[in-house]
């Protein structure tokens, strides 16, 4: 393992409401929830409302075991919810507007903050122009390297604020809806689309994942790696499967792991994902099983540089 500190998580956590139950979710909760199953111990940021759901959240972070730090109490707004829908096993949200995750405040987290290492967030968070700030906050203070993991959901973005954030990160994530949306020209090859996005934006490498495709990453310095998506046996649903893409790719750059590698075990634990009712589960021998096999295979660690993007 490399000497990478513990990464910073910034953004919602919220309940996927669906017709029978309500999940604890948000794309960078769902993240930090899969380090930690994954033998990590991230820093979550983000906020809850003072209510019965917002009390459910504090619960599931202390037994879960992770850092209660930086979960905010939110007098004034609820903890978030989104209803969720299934239509062929694909998830269609309703999100609704200022709930607690949009009022996240920094000012009195930062002391808490490793002076650098990598920071993740994701788009969604960020719809307001506070949160936007106080992420720019959390860069500057750890002079981070971000991973920024792009989730665009109608009406909550606007191409140019994304696109902002986007030049600030070190690493894109993105599906390829996504990508047809931010690339700065349009091409009908989805690798000539990634390559033009990657030098708009000055990137160490973008992700892009491409649902029964597979998933591909592209680097600065030319590497293309490809795969195609690994079989489901026992398919429940396809929640979370982005989100458990995104955990293991962190979890290998911290780790030091070829890109190749992080591909294949990003890919395969998305797969064992859509096997969940949800994004993730409390039953510990899920993480265990993937973590210790990777133990047993640990390629030779590709350390990360210090600092932010301009310590390339």
């Amino acid at each position: 393992m490399t000497a990478n500190p513990e990464p910073v998580i910034f953004g919602e956590v919220l309940f996927d409401c669906f017709e029978e139950r309500s999940v604890l979710g948000g794309a960078p909760f769902n993240v930090a929830w899969n380090l930690k199953g994954l033998g990590r111990d991230p820093l979550f940021m983000g906020a809850v409302g003072d209510d019965a759901l917002g009390a459910r959240v504090q619960q599931a972070l202390s037994a879960w075991g992770m850092r209660p730090e930086g979960l905010q109490l939110d007098p004034h707004h609820p903890t978030g919810q989104v209803q969720v829908t299934l239509s062929g096993g694909e998830p269609q949200y309703e999100i609704l507007a200022d709930q607690a995750y949009d009022h996240v405040e920094v000012a009195g987290a930062l002391d808490a903050l490793p002076d650098h290492g990598i920071l993740y967030h994701g788009s969604l968070a960020l719809r307001e122009a506070s949160a936007r700030h106080g992420l720019e906050r959390l860069r500057d203070h750890m002079d981070a390297r971000v991973f920024m993991d792009v989730n665009l959901r109608a009406p909550w973005w606007k191409r140019e604020e994304v696109h902002d954030l986007m030049a600030h990160a070190t690493w894109v994530k993105l599906n390829q809806d996504e990508l047809s949306a931010l690339a700065p020209e349009p091409a009908a090859d989805p690798e000539v689309q990634a390559r033009l996005t990657l030098a708009c934006f000055d990137l160490e490498a973008m992700i892009v994942t491409r649902a029964s495709q597979g998933a591909m990453v592209l680097t600065r310095e030319g590497a293309v790696h490809a795969m195609n998506a690994p079989a489901v046996a026992g398919l429940k649903d396809t929640v979370g499967a982005g989100d458990a893409f995104s955990a293991v790719t962190l979890l290998g750059l911290l780790e030091g792991w070829p890109w190749e590698v992080i591909l294949h075990r990003a890919a395969e634990f998305a797969a064992r994902v859509c096997t969940l009712h949800g994004a993730t589960t409390e039953d510990p021998g899920f993480y265990a099983s993937a973590h210790d096999a990777w133990n047993s295979a640990r390629p030779s660690p590709q350390p990360l540089s210090p600092g932010g993007r301009g310590a390339r």
